[in-house]
């Protein structure tokens, strides 16, 4: 049961309510947040790699080159040679995605070297992203396949190599697109 107290009190908050709502100087227009990006700009953006490579831009890296920029720019996320800690571990885990255990690394669940590319060059370092350059970027995926046993040590990733590297779970996904 409600007390008058109560009672004139949720009359009292019934009223106001009907009160903001009659109110008529709703906006006609949206808060004007944002922009239409320019041509340039959405072309800046407009990088994604496919798994065939199409659209991989000039220059190329070795695991070499690659440990130097992983040392300087990944390492104290992904930690000494991709081991983990404290993001993700980019190392390691080959053959355990059927087990009770698996181990989703750059070696053991990635399907293209290409999409390890796109990714990095999009989206790493996570605290400056998109500010690698394109040998940086070939250089740090030549790395980590090389750390992952995927190519040589010595094998110089560049467009027309990357597409080529034949990842271990590249069969492991339904790729729609190239059907």
């Amino acid at each position: 049961m409600f007390s008058h107290k109560h009672l004139a009190g949720l009359l009292g908050t019934t009223a106001l309510l009907g009160a903001c709502a009659a109110q008529t100087n709703v906006p006609t227009q949206g808060p004007n947040l944002g922009r239409v990006a320019s041509a340039d700009e959405v072309a800046s953006r407009d990088i994604s790699i496919p798994p065939s490579g199409v659209g991989l831009p000039a220059g190329s890296g070795t695991s070499k080159q690659g440990a130097a920029v992983y040392a300087a720019k990944c390492q104290s996320c992904h930690g000494e040679k991709g081991a983990g800690k404290p993001a993700d571990m980019l190392v390691g885990g080959i053959g355990t995605l059927a087990t009770g255990k698996p181990v989703r690394t750059v070696g053991s669940f990635w399907p293209y070297a290409t999409t390890l590319f796109d990714y990095i060059r999009r989206a790493m370092p996570i605290n400056k992203t998109m500010s690698l350059t394109n040998d940086e970027t070939y250089a740090v995926s030549a790395y980590l396949l090389s750390l992952n046993g995927i190519i040589a040590e010595d094998a110089v990733m560049n467009a027309q190599t990357l597409p080529q590297v034949k990842m271990p779970n590249r069969d492991g996904f339904i790729d729609y697109s190239l059907k």
